[in-house]
């Protein structure tokens, strides 16, 4: 497996997203995370639902996937918070130096 990642989190409010974004950057468990707003169709409690929300896309090492989704899981409000890992199979290496450095660094 790949040592860099994006993680998708789908969140109910645009609030939500961002503080979830910046506890992940503070803590370096991301090195960033773009939040844009989306329209979701999703099958719940047996019912077909159309939403707005909000979608994290965390740039991050596969490493630190279980340590976000601790932190997803304590400060989401849905009750199955989606959290989902892409492998990044290849990058330019400079932007992968940039998420080591914002991820492991201390820069």
């Amino acid at each position: 497996m790949g040592e860099h990642g994006l993680v998708l989190i789908t969140c109910g409010d645009s609030s939500e997203a961002r503080a979830i974004a910046r506890r992940l950057v503070e803590s370096r468990l991301a090195a960033g995370a773009q939040i844009l707003p989306i329209e979701s169709v999703y099958r719940w409690e047996g019912e077909v639902v159309e939403d707005q929300e909000w979608l994290l896309i965390v740039k991050t090492r596969t490493d630190r996937f279980d340590s976000i989704t601790v932190v997803v899981d304590g400060m989401h409000t849905y009750q199955v918070p989606p959290v989902l890992m892409i492998v990044i199979d290849d990058a330019s290496r400079p932007y992968l130096d940039w998420i080591d450095d914002n991820v492991t660094g201390t820069t």
